[in-house]
């Protein structure tokens, strides 16, 4: 009987592997496949515009022995390792976007990074932002010199800039294909908005819609931000020295103690999330915990949020994140009419008695919330991230 043929894997026709990688179905698949050999690598771009897109991942704290970061899938209940040094615990997360995260450092430095490809793009820094009048490193504790929109100045050390100055920031486009994204950014102190083209060097402030300071996406080429009363500002920043803003009011008022907006296979919802809030004698703190979440869809024609009983088979993903909507047939395992959510808020919460975070998943049929007991107690936020390669 003659011996087996040994098969030289790495010497496969470039079209029979490149077939081959066009139909692999996971993200996880996809990297390994890339791991085999150079053939394999050069088969498989790493922008592989075939995959679907994957289940959002929850971001865990970093280890202070350890550069690697977890990444918890809640789907898989599969805990992911990546070593991503650059999300140190001396940077905050100011957002998450299309799979690249938004950090700021205490030195003015604002940038994205992928976790998966570490690939990091630079933004306009801290002190590039209009109201920022100065910034010298060497005042100690007033590096910052910020101006009010009442013309008052006042002073910002680099933590209080790094922590307080944004709220919020997302993405229009992926970096990687589209090399003039916008990013766009919730300030905090002031409720303003602000935006910058990729490539350019500061930053600019929307006036007009300053207060629409709650939530906002990027939706049918635009950017909308809501205010406290559901009330949205469109703003259109294609033009950048001709920016345009225009407002629907409501003719009803949305309570809740946050509002979210987001872009649900092409339907625009607002989700009011309701906080229980609590005072902590003593340790003189205000802490707060998610209670239940409302949902409305948008009605272009009577300009109203209508009220949803349900979701039916979407899921939803709030917090620091830009808000996403999933289907959860595409999902083997997920349940719709879902909301998963992360504590985004600037309060305190339970993890300053407790151990515990407001991080967990909202069944909007019945107002139970089942939380994930991966996440240890730490002082940085989780955040929700769409892991991509492109």
């Amino acid at each position: 009987m003659s011996e087996p043929t040994a098969v030289d894997w790495s010497d496969l026709p470039p079209e029979l592997i490149q077939t081959i990688a066009t139909n692999l179905q996971t993200l996880a698949d996809y990297i390994r496949f890339r791991a085999v050999c150079q053939n394999w690598r050069a088969a498989a771009p790493i922008i592989s515009r075939y995959l679907p897109r994957e289940f959002p991942w929850l971001m865990l704290p970093l280890s202070r022995s350890s550069n690697r970061r977890g990444f918890f899938n809640p789907l898989t209940n599969n805990l992911h390792r990546l070593t991503l040094p650059e999300a140190s615990l001396s940077r905050r997360r100011a957002g998450s976007s299309l799979g690249w995260l938004i950090l700021i450092d205490e030195s003015p430095s604002i940038f994205l990074i992928n976790p998966l490809t570490r690939d990091r793009i630079a933004l306009p820094p801290l002190s590039s932002f209009p109201n920022v009048t100065k910034f010298d490193f060497y005042s100690i504790g007033r590096e910052y010199t910020v101006r009010s929109p009442e013309n008052d100045l006042y002073y910002c050390n680099l933590k209080e800039m790094r922590d307080s100055f944004i709220k919020k920031v997302i993405l229009s486009h992926s970096p990687y294909g589209e090399s003039d994204f916008t990013a766009f950014a919730i300030l905090n102190r002031h409720e303003n908005l602000a935006y910058c083209k990729n490539g350019h060097d500061s930053w600019k402030i929307l006036d007009a819609a300053r207060s629409y300071s709650e939530d906002v996406i990027y939706f049918n080429g635009a950017f909308y931000a809501v205010n406290k009363f559901g009330c949205i500002a469109i703003c259109d920043v294609n033009d950048e020295d001709s920016p345009m803003v225009k407002f629907i009011n409501v003719r009803q008022q949305i309570d809740g103690d946050m509002q979210y907006l987001v872009d649900a296979m092409g339907e625009l919802l607002l989700v009011s999330r309701y906080l229980d809030f609590e005072i902590d004698i003593e340790h003189y703190l205000e802490v707060c915990k998610t209670v239940k979440f409302r949902v409305f869809r948008f009605d272009w024609n009577a300009q109203i949020w209508e009220n949803m009983a349900s979701l039916d088979d979407k899921v939803l993903f709030l917090g620091t994140n830009s808000s996403l909507a999933l289907l959860s047939t595409d999902y083997t395992g997920c349940k719709g009419n879902r909301i998963y959510f992360t504590d985004d808020y600037s309060g305190a919460n339970y993890d300053s008695i407790a151990g515990d975070h407001d991080v967990g998943v909202y069944n909007l049929a019945n107002g139970t919330i089942e939380s994930f007991p991966c996440y240890p107690p730490n002082s940085h936020w989780p955040i929700w991230i769409t892991p991509s390669l492109c």
